[in-house]
């Protein structure tokens, strides 16, 4: 009796103390979208080893979303030259640092930046924006601070934030120039 009762135990010992081996869910490619701009937006620029410089002093990158239709696209710019874009669907351009026209259009986009850091609203808080409006969110040495513009009155000339709007719209042009070259298409 005792010898089974051991086996039993044994047995029952085994099966609860092997790991399991069911691979993990399989995330939709949106939910990565939104997972890596949420990194981007909480994660602090010196995990990254950056710290001010006088070129850079306040802000490390620029996060603007922008609602279009029915998805919300994200521009990522950072100091490092680095750019990407995330969106609400399924659409994503990582990776533009290898690319000396997009690394000069980021760089710029986060120069322009430091200029609107005093206008911008210290948060710990990251929504889309709603439709009508974008969300320029500037990743500072000292925390996250965010503006919310009214998409028609920042593709004005001369509007209070069409020059950062300008600078993120080039860094989405140059990474759409970049994608269709591979593509083998022409910009």
């Amino acid at each position: 009796m005792r010898v089974l009762l051991f086996v039993t135990f044994f047995i029952v010992g085994c099966f609860t103390a092997m790991p399991q081996t069911n691979p993990p869910p399989i995330k939709n490619p949106a939910e990565v979208m939104r997972e890596m701009r949420l990194k981007m937006l909480t994660a602090a620029p010196g995990d990254f080893g950056q710290k001010p410089t006088p070129e850079f002093p306040r802000v490390s990158g620029v996060v603007m979303d922008w609602p279009i239709q029915a998805a919300t696209i994200t521009l990522v710019s950072f100091s490092t030259g680095d750019a990407s874009i995330y969106s609400t669907g399924t659409f994503g351009i990582l990776g533009g640092i290898g690319h000396e026209s997009v690394r000069i259009a980021a760089t710029n986009c986060v120069k322009i930046a430091q200029g609107f850091y005093d206008d911008a609203t210290p948060t710990k808080e990251y929504p889309y924006p709603t439709n009508g409006h974008l969300r320029f969110y500037l990743v500072g040495y000292d925390g996250v601070r965010v503006i919310d513009a009214d998409l028609e009155s920042v593709k004005r000339d001369g509007a209070k934030y069409s020059d950062l709007y300008k600078a993120a719209q080039r860094v989405i042009t140059e990474l759409r120039i970049l994608t269709q070259k591979q593509k083998g298409q022409m910009p």
